[in-house]
Formats: structure tokens, sequence, C-alpha cells
């Protein structure tokens, strides 16, 4: 055990009022730490901190009693014996009656009480007599703001968990909690208190106990708060908002239903309020009011409710068109006003639900029987045309809609009454007869539109139909109803069903397109919708309806795509009945929807003369399959045929139409078909298949009759092949690369069937290689597709006769194919580094493939290989095959792609091998200064062609830190499975950034210069900022020399903006402002040589855009630049561009403001 001198010292800290606080906060726990451990007991503190318990000093009292309940806090999950909680419970319980020490009490006793039952809580007992002294010695609002809190908490933890202790105080216990929290206004306390009530009506859950007498007092205090005016300040710290306390207060509200007399009267007086805050609180208060006092007491005030609901829905229904035309729900609706009727529609379906589910009450009588919804009717009814009516009528209609569509769909016998009074008027307004019904699936015109069509019963009659079919569907928490032969509604449409339809298909047929007609469109569309939507079982509608209903929309997306708003209206349509069939497992109309819209409008990938644009057709396709798993396997059934019919047709045959629809459907594929397909199931089947059609496709192909647009088909191919590929299983993938590898080796140049060794390749394999520089087109189709699926693989997938396809893809890569590259990049990140298993023909290690790509000629290319002992002599030997057939340069860049893939491969796994490839890039850079002759160069020479290395070689090498670092979509990255260390980014960037720096500065040539700067622009671009700005002491003036120095050349355009981005991210950094400070002159002054910068916009834009942050350095910094800034802004208000003369202005004004003197030009 700790002895006391050990410990008292920190008692001492503690009690002192004059120490600081955070030593006070460390003596604390300190002692909370021996006693956890167990060197300290709770008796020993309390015994040796008697004379701090006890002295009549009350600052010592207090700190020592605040010491004691502190301790208590720390220790609330340590076990302590009943006798120790029992003394101090009586203790802090004596000290509620010392005010001057009530905070410490307070803190002791929460502690306390807050104690679980395994580690010792406080007993019933001592619950209760604490209790009692809190009524006693406790004028809670005389206390401070801190204390008044923790009152209320410690109210609210005896009757939530020692209920059974404090309900015997009966009367006392009410009118003591009434006296404390009457006239709180801190938000955080009222919080508290509101809650108390809701939990002191479930102490006292007797209707006839202590709460039936204090029931009027509560509420009274309660009804003092409502609505809630509270706005939450933005600077300040409190967590409660306006909605968290509304809240509250409703559930306190509705915590008994002995709060109803008083509570539905003074939420009805409020509906009346000019406040539309105050409005919506009161409806929603109602609404969640009605289902906790139970119908009898609700149905008191019927008629009431009604009257009021039906002013605020008709007064604050919208008049905007685009709710009636759209069919938008009340959810939808935006406005504040709009809000109220939104929430007075919802509350009006609550207590309709409620009382229709109690006998004896029938709310819907107030509704049909109202007069004012009779003259409403009449109204809306009495104007024919939509656009006859007024912004009064439309919102009338919009609110009577509503009602009539709450009324309904609440219960049968709702429904039946709503359909007795309105329905049969509305079908004899608009003229439709029971025996009007045409068999034909066809859309009829035999009704005469839009002069004789009454828009407000059309609305209304759709409105009812949606209601009796929400009715049979079920909504929210209401279950399905199942009609009966009884139901009225259910006759009526049955009988009407078949009118209806051809009625609404004939408003498409008979309407235009004019805008002032769209209102038919939408009121036909969602008709024939929600006919097709009703449930199998309900069976009010029958088979050859819902059929007809389909074969009218079919009719409509096959024939009418020339009509815009109609046609995407009947889509939208299609795809929602195909989700309800999808979702409602009913397969009688699964089967009428298959054999239809499916088999329909899936035929229109095979049809080349159907009049719609192909995108229309696959927007359609695309809405139809997604709705379903088997909608969309059907709809990839058809597009792989009609691939493989265009594929032949385009590639073969040369059609250039067919051509454009391959690409469109390919692109289509990649980028709709297979995302959608990897949410789902049956991805790696389809995957599969279409990767193996597509070799099977060029299989069959001999010969490719392609023109200018083959490369744009062959991107297509590849990137659809690639990333259906990409997803596959490991073994699905073997699959694939086993079969493009079988094609590949039947290829006729295919000079691995011997296996070329990694001998020095002599003049005479001049053959191989002037037969792979006059490829045809479907051999280069092979090798790149082949290259593009090795990019997609996993690293665990086997590539068959991997050296052998290593040397292949360098040999390709040195005759320009990019893919290649990228394959060879992708093989080298994924390549182990020891191989674990026995067969090792299907893969190789890092070190091995580095090798046979180094021995294969690619390094030597640009100089003696620093790999290689140069004793075979294998690189000058490809680099002279090469270059008797090809051009030299051409052949050098080619080297230097390969290699800028091959090293981001290395750069991602992190391999230190990069560093050989960057280093070789770089001595290319420098090369142009003539220091040193690369051998092609040497052989330059001796044909007398000049020892300078061409301008394009270095820009290439110099491009090639962009590959390095940049982010790939077509390989190396996460989804295609790279392998990628983290910060590798940051790691390469920073072991050579201060290799390019010192390069140059000592280079001695401009040329080299400008070609080093431009590859630190693209290696600064590419690397993230929080690199830059680490380092942005040193890097700030090399960006500024690279921006000055690469704006010159129109070709660097792309990279000097990338470069302003970097100085803009470093500028915006807190981090970096100590640099940007000091080199504030050289920043500003290359700026403005930018704001005339010919060749970009964006860059002219972003140059103001860094001066107006340049404004928030130091004073000192930036005032001596504020002429040159302002002058040169005058200019640049003159540009042709309207956004660089917006940030002209805006830069003006922050430079004008940095000093008080005015303007003077």
């Amino acid at each position: 055990m700790a002895k006391p001198s050990s410990w008292i010292p920190h008692v001492e800290t503690f009690v002192d009022a004059s120490r600081p606080s955070n030593q006070q906060a460390a003596s604390l726990e300190a002692i909370a730490a021996l006693v956890k451990k167990d060197l300290l007991t709770m008796e020993a503190v309390v015994r040796e901190m008697e004379m701090y318990l006890t002295t009549s000093d009350h600052i010592l009292r207090a700190r020592g009693i605040l010491l004691l309940a502190e301790l208590l806090t720390r220790l609330v999950s340590k076990p302590l014996d009943s006798a120790t909680i029992h003394s101090l419970t009586g203790f802090f319980t004596s000290r509620l009656a010392d005010w001057q020490a009530l905070h410490g009490a307070l803190v002791g006793c929460l502690a306390l009480l807050r104690r679980s039952t395994n580690v010792g809580m406080v007993t019933v007992t001592d619950a209760k007599m604490l209790m009692k002294s809190y009524l006693q010695n406790l004028q809670v609002q005389s206390l401070a703001l801190h204390d008044r809190k923790m009152c209320f908490e410690l109210l609210e933890c005896l009757l939530e968990h020692y209920a059974d202790a404090v309900a015997p105080l009966g009367d006392d216990l009410v009118y003591g909690i009434c006296e404390a929290i009457d006239e709180e206004k801190d938000p955080q306390c009222l919080l508290l208190t509101f809650h108390i009530v809701e939990v002191l009506v479930r102490v006292f859950h007797d209707p006839l106990g202590s709460i039936s007498s204090f029931a009027g007092d509560l509420f009274d205090i309660l009804s003092r708060y409502f609505p809630i005016y509270f706005t939450h300040p933005k600077n300040d710290d409190l967590d409660v908002k306006r909605d968290d306390l509304s809240r509250a207060l409703m559930h306190a509200f509705a915590s008994t239903p002995l709060f109803e007399p008083f509570v539905i009267p003074l939420l009805l007086d409020k509906l009346s309020s000019s406040l539309l805050s105050a409005k919506l609180d009161s409806l929603k208060y109602l609404s969640y009011c009605t289902l906790h006092y139970g119908a009898d007491r609700i149905a008191k005030h019927s008629k009431a409710i009604w009257s009021s609901l039906k002013e605020a829905i008709c007064t604050f229904s919208p008049q905007d068109t685009s709710f009636l035309l759209a069919f938008e729900s009340p959810k939808d609706m935006r406005s504040q006003e709009n809000k109220v009727a939104a929430e007075a529609l919802v509350c009006l379906e609550r207590i309709m639900v409620q009382l229709d589910s109690s006998s004896g009450y029938s709310f819907i009588n107030f509704i049909v029987e109202d007069e004012d919804i009779e003259m409403i009717f009449r109204s809306v009814t009495g104007v024919l045309g939509y656009k006859d009516l007024t912004a009064e009528g439309k919102q009338k209609l919009h609110a009577l809609g509503n009602i009539l569509f709450v009324s309904a769909r609440v219960s049968s016998s709702s429904c039946n009454k709503v359909f007795q009074s309105f329905f049969t008027r509305l079908i004899e307004i608009l003229g439709i007869s029971s025996r009007s019904f045409s068999v034909d699936s066809s859309l009829n015109d035999s009704y005469v539109f839009p002069e004789g069509l009454n828009f407000g019963a059309l609305y209304l009659c759709i409105n009812l139909l949606v209601a009796c079919r929400d009715l049979t569907v079920g909504f929210k928490e209401t279950k399905p109803y199942y009609p009966q032969v009884e139901d009225f509604w259910c006759c009526l449409v049955q009988n009407f069903s078949g009118p209806l339809a051809d009625f609404l298909g004939s408003t498409l047929i008979a309407c235009g397109s004019h805008d002032t007609e769209k209102d038919y469109f939408y009121s036909g569309v969602k008709g024939l919708q929600t006919l097709a939507t009703f449930p199998g079982s309900s069976m009010p509608i029958s088979k050859a309806i819902c059929e007809k209903v389909l074969t009218m929309f079919v009719s409509i997306i096959t024939g009418r795509c020339e009509e815009e708003l109609l046609w995407k209206l009947a889509l939208k349509a299609l795809i929602q009945i195909g989700t309800f069939i999808e979702s409602s497992y009913d397969t009688e109309k699964r089967t009428s929807y298959m054999n239809i819209i499916v088999g329909e409008t899936f035929s229109l990938l095979s049809l080349d003369d159907s009049g719609m644009p192909l995108p229309l057709k696959l927007e359609a396709l695309n809405g139809i399959g997604t709705t379903g798993l088997d909608y969309m396997m059907r709809l990839i059934q058809g597009l792989e045929e009609a691939i493989s019919a265009n594929f032949v047709k385009a590639a073969v045959e040369g059609n250039v139409k067919s051509m454009e629809i391959l690409i469109y459907l390919l692109e289509y594929y990649s980028g709709q078909v297979l995302p959608w397909l990897k949410k789902t199931v049956g991805f790696e089947e389809v995957a599969l298949r279409f990767a193996v059609n597509i070799w099977d496709q060029l299989e069959s192909s001999k010969a490719l009759n392609i023109g200018i647009q083959g490369q744009g088909l062959l991107d297509a191919i590849m990137t659809a092949t690639r990333l259906a590929v990409g997803d596959c299983t490991a073994e699905s993938q073997a699959l694939i690369v086993q079969k493009s590898y079988c094609m590949l080796s039947s290829m006729t140049f295919f000079p691995l069937k011997e296996s070329v060794p990694l001998a020095p390749i002599k003049l005479e394999s001049l053959k191989l290689i002037q037969d792979i520089v006059s490829l045809s087109s479907r051999d280069e189709w092979l090798i790149s597709l082949f290259s593009s699926i090795l990019t997609a693989l996993h690293p665990q997938t086997p590539i068959p006769e991997v050296r052998e396809i290593l040397k292949l893809l360098t040999i390709f890569v040195l005759k320009g194919y990019v893919p290649a590259a990228q394959a060879l990049g992708s093989i080298i990140n994924k390549c182990p580094l020891k191989i674990n298993t026995i067969e090792t023909s299907s893969v190789c290690t890092l070190e091995e493939a580095l090798d046979i790509i180094q021995k294969t000629g690619l390094y030597g290319v640009l100089s003696k290989d620093p790999l290689s002992n140069g004793t075979d002599g294998s690189c000058e030997n490809v680099s002279n095959l090469f270059c008797v057939a090809s051009s030299k340069r051409l052949f050098q860049i080619h080297a230097i792609v390969g290699l800028a893939w091959i090293g981001k491969g290395l750069v991602m796994r992190g391999h230190e091998k990069v560093t050989e490839i960057a280093i070789l890039l770089l001595k290319c850079l420098l090369s142009s200064s003539s220091k040193e002759i690369l051998p092609l160069q040497q052989n330059a020479l001796e044909n007398g062609n000049g020892p300078d290395i061409d301008p394009s070689v270095v820009r290439s090498a110099a491009d090639a830190f962009h590959i390095l670092l940049s982010d790939s979509e077509v390989c190396l990255n996460k989804k295609f499975h790279a392998t990628i260390r983290p910060l590798y980014k940051q790691h390469f960037f920073s072991s050579m950034i201060p290799i390019l720096l010192s390069s140059i500065k000592d280079a001695d040539s401009s040329v080299a210069r400008a070609s080093l700067y431009q590859a630190f622009g693209h290696l600064i671009s590419d690397a993230p900022l929080a690199a830059i700005v680490t380092e942005a002491q040193k890097l700030l003036q090399p960006l500024m020399n690279a921006i000055c120095i690469l704006s010159l050349d129109n070709l660097n355009k792309d990279l000097t903006y990338s470069l302003l981005l970097v100085l803009s991210g470093i500028l915006m950094d807190e981090n970096g402002k100590e640099a940007v400070t000091e080199n504030a002159h050289s920043i500003i002054t290359n700026l403005l040589t930018l704001i005339s910068y010919p060749h970009m916009m964006v860059v002219r834009e972003t140059a103001i855009q860094c001066l107006v942050a340049m404004t928030g350095l130091p004073y000192v910094r930036i005032y001596p630049m504020r002429t040159q800034v302002l002058q040169a802004m005058t200019k640049a208000l003159d540009d042709r561009k309207r956004s660089v003369r917006q940030e002209a202005i805006r830069c003006r004004q922050a430079w004008a403001s940095i000093a008080s003197r005015s303007l003077h030009f």
C-alpha cells in the first residue's frame, strides 16, 4: 500500500485553489491511479482527508469534497464494496444541504448513481434518501448554469435507474420536479427537463396516480416553450440544435394521454400562426401525438383537426406546374410553404390510418361530405385544358388530388367511399364507357383531343388509380391489401381499366410535342404505368390490359424517338414497371415483360434501318436491362451478337458505318454493362465469354480491311477486353491468356517458335526484323490485344512461356507498340522476387525478367548497358538491324518509351533498379550538349549525318519522367492489380530531385538545361503536393525557373499549366508560406510575364489567381511590386476571354486594397 507521504502532497495541491489547473488535474490523476492499482483504498483516502471534508473553511471544504467526488468519477468502473458505497452515498447526500460545497456534492452523487451492478451501485434505500435530500435542500433555479445542469442530470438518473426508489415519494416528487424545471431557459438544461418529464410519466404510469393531478401544471410549464424558437449561434460551442429541442419537447407532449386535452387545442391554435415554422412544428407534433394518445381521444377532435388540415393543404400546396405535371409526391415539395402542405398530408394520413383501424370512427366522412371539397372539385373539373387553369386553380387541383390520394390509400373502406363519391363522376366527365375497351394492342385515336379533354378530371382520376394501387401493394409500414369481392373500388377499376387504358393511350396519340400539351404526356404515361403495376394477386387489372399497356410503351420507344419528352417518359415508365415486377416476383407479368418489352426492344440491336439513333437504342436497352439480371443477360446476348456481326463488316469488309457502330457498342459494353454486372452475379462467365469471342473473331478473320478509323476501333476493343479480363479470377485469366498465346504462336512472323536465344542477333536474322517491320494489320492487332490482356492480369496468373513473351514484347517495343511497352511494365511490376514452384516456364523472377529485356537490346539503344559486361555486342547488333529497317530517331524514341513503362513498374513496387533507368534517361537529356554521343549517334557520324541528337528524342526522354510518376488509367493501377508500395511517389521524388537539381546546376548548355527543366517539371507536377511543400525552400526557385523557360515553347503549354497548379498549391499551403515569402519578388515577376501568355487561357487565368493569393503575404514583401501588378492588371482587363478579365478585376481590387491611397494610372 502507498504511504500517506507519497500521495498527501497531491491532495494538498488539489485543495489549494491558488495552484494552476494543470497541476491540480495531474494530482487528481495521480491519486486515481493509486486507487485503480489497489495501492490505495477509498477508506484511506476519506480518513486522511477528514480535515478537508469537515473544516469550517468553506473554500477548503468545497475543494476537498470536489476532490473526493472527482476521484469517484474516475473510478466509475472500479469495484467498491457495498459498505464503502453506502458510506459515500450518505456523506454526499448530507452535503446537498451545504450550499457552499454543493458543486462537489452533485458531482459525487452523480458518480455514485452512474455505477453499474457489477462494480457496486447505490441501494434503493440510499437512492430514496438522496431523492428526499434533493427535494428538501435544492432550489434548482437559483443555482448557476453548470450546477443546474447537474441537478437535472441527477434527477434524470434517479428516475431512469431508481424508479422503484423514487416512486413512493408520489406528489412530493412531481411537485418538486415542477418547481425545479419551471422557468428554465438554457438549451442544454431544457433538453434534460423535457426528457425528465417523459421519464417521469413512465414512473407514474397509473392514469389515476400522481401525474393526473399535476398534468395541467406540467403541461403549463411545457407549453411555454412551444413552438421552439432557438437560433444556434455559429460561433457557439453548444451542441444543442433547435431540432434537438423540438424533438425532445414533442416526446414530452406525447408522453402521456393525460396531456391530450391541453395539447390538441394548443397545436390546432398554433396552426393559425403566421410563422411557417410554428405551422410545421404544430403539424409534426400533431402527427406524432395522435399515434400515442389513441383513437378514442383523437376522435373527439376529428372535425377540428380536419378543418385545420384542409386549410393548411389548400393554402400551401404548390402553384408550380412542375409538381402537377410530374406527379411529384408530397415528400418532394421543397419550399417552406410546400413543406407545410406536405406535413399536413402526412398528418392527415396518420390520423386516418389510426381512426380507420378502430371501429366506430370514420374520418373519411368529413372529407367526402365537406362542402369546400365539393366546391373545389366542381371548380377544377369545370375547366377543360390544363393551360386554362389559373395559378389558384392549379393549387386547388394539386391540393384536392393529394387529399383524395391520401384518403383513398389508407384503407379499403376509405377507398370505397372516395370512389363512390368521386371516381364515377370523373369517369363520366372524361366520357369513358366500360364498353369501349378494344382488344387491339395498338394505340388508337378514337377520342377527340386535346380540345375535349378535361385535364382536372384526368389528373384526379390518375391520383385515385395510384392510391388504390398503393393500397394493394402496401406503403410505408402498411401491409398489402388483397381486394375482396365486395370492394366497390375494385369492381370499378376492373370495369374501367380497359377503357381507361385506351383513353390514356389516345392522349399520347392525339397530343403533339408542344410545351402547352406536355401535361397530357405526363398524365397518359403515369396512368398507363399505374395500370401495369397492380400486383397480379389482387387481380383488378387483367393480363390482357397489362400486356396492352406494355405494347403501347414499346411502340413509343421504337416509333416515336423524335418526341424527346414522351420517349423519355415512356422509357422511365418501362424501367419502373420492370423494377416493380422484379421486386414483386410476379411470374405471369414477368413473362409478359420478357416477351413484349425485352423481346421487342432488344431486337433493335439487329436492325440497322430502325430509324432510331444508336445512342437512343442503347439508352433504352440499358435502362430496361438494369431492371433485372435476366433482362441484362438477354441484353448482353444481343450485344455480343451485334458486336460479332459488326466486327466482320467493320474489320473484314471495311464498312465505315459498321466500324462507328462497333466502337459505340464496345464503349457501351465497357462503360455500362461490365460495371453493372460487377455489382451482381454472372460477371465471370460474361467477361470470359466476351474475351474469348474477341479472339475467336480475330482467328476467323484471316485479313483485316481497316481504314483511318482502325486505331479507334482497336483502342475500343483493347479497353473492353482489358476491363473484362481485369475483373476475372486468376483461373479465368489463365484460360484467356492461353487462348491468346495459342493464336499469337500461330502467327507467321512469330519468332519464338524455335525460341530465339539471347545470344547476339547476327545479320542473318535481318529477315525476322524486316518481317516485324512489315506486319499486317491483323498481326498488329493480335500483338496489341495480347499486350492489353497482359496489363490486366493478377500477379499470380501464369503467362505461358513468359521468357519468350518478354523477348517478343521487347522487340515490339522497339517497333513502337506502346501496348507492348505497357505490358512489359506490368509484367515487371508483378514478377515475384523468388519462385517457389517447380514449373517455371510460366513464371520468372524480377531479376531474370530484367536480364532478358537487357540482353534483348532495349538498354543498349541509348547507351552502353550498365548492366551488361559488353562482351557479346548484342545491343549494337539489334540497333544496327533496326536502323536498317526504320528511322534511328523513332527507334530511340520507342526505346525511351519502353524504358519509361518498365521504370514505372519498378517505381510502383519500390525497386531500386528504377534508378538505373532514370540515370540513363538523364544521360540522354545531357547528351543534347554533345558531351556524350550515343551508339546510334556514332553510326550517324560515320554516315555523315551529324553529331547532334534529335530534339524529339531529348523531349521523349524528358516526357518519360511523366510516365514514371503519373497515374495511368490503362495499366499499372489498383484496378489492374498492380503491386503498389505505399508512398512510392514520395520516395522516387525525394531520391531524384537532388540529382536533377545538381544536373541543372552543372549543365553548360541552354538546350540541356531546358530539357532538364522539362524533366523536372514532369517530376514535380506529378509528385504529391505534401512532398513538394516539405521541400519548398529549395524547390521554389527551380520551379520558377522552369516556368520561365518552359513557357517560351508552345509545346510545353500543358506542362506550364501543371507547374502553375503546383505553385498555386504551395501558395495556399500554410507550410509553404515561409519559402513563398522569401521568394516573393521572383514569383511575382514570373507571374506577371504569364499574364499575356498567348497559348493557353487557363495559364493566364491561373497566373492572375496566384497573384491574388500573394496578397496574403507580409505587406513589406509585396508592396514594392504593387505598381507593376496594377499596371499589368490594367492590360489584362482587355483580355479576349471573359474569365481572365473577371480574375483581373478581382486581382486589381485585392492589390489596390493593400494600401490606403487610391489608384492613379
